[in-house]
């Protein structure tokens, strides 16, 4: 599984609702929901994104609510990954739960540029910016973590073992 687009490049410490503003939360409505993602740090962000685009974050990305709508909304706009110096533990946990592949990686969240083009090798950890064409190991999911991203998600991939 990889990733290849455009970075769209956040600060330290951005938090649950600033990738989707609580405002919005009384849908449960994923596609809805994507149409805010980012809008008060980002206004344009669900205008340029493309699929497979990345996101590249500080440190303590998604911190704040223990809500899963966070990352479901950077699935939902066709993120192909978001790669930060760390990510808050809960946030962490609900996009493995919904199948957004995410990687920490200090070296590589602080020299990636806004815009820079990147592709990222989920089996291996290689991220390759392909603009700077400087690369970085991040440390990849063992096995079993990536076959629930692959899925879709950990309830996907529970149905399919059934």
């Amino acid at each position: 599984m990889n990733a290849k687009g455009k970075v769209f490049k956040y600060p330290d410490n951005v938090d649950t609702d600033v990738i989707i503003p609580a405002r919005y939360l009384n849908t449960s409505n994923a596609n809805e929901l994507a149409l805010h993602c980012m809008e008060d740090i980002d206004a344009d962000f669900v205008k340029k994104v493309q699929p497979g685009d990345i996101m590249v974050a500080g440190w303590n990305f998604g911190c704040g609510s223990s809500r899963e709508h966070a990352p479901l909304v950077i699935k939902t706009c066709r993120t192909g990954c978001v790669i930060a110096k760390s990510f808050a533990r809960i946030f962490y946990r609900n996009a493995i739960n919904i199948g957004l592949p995410i990687l920490e990686c200090p070296d590589a969240a602080e020299e990636i540029k806004n815009g820079d083009e990147v592709s990222v090798n989920f089996d291996t950890g290689l991220i390759v910016d392909i603009t700077s064409g400087k690369t970085y190991n991040a440390q990849p999911f063992p096995p079993f973590i990536q076959n629930i991203i692959k899925s879709g998600g950990l309830l996907a991939s529970l149905k399919k073992e059934v």
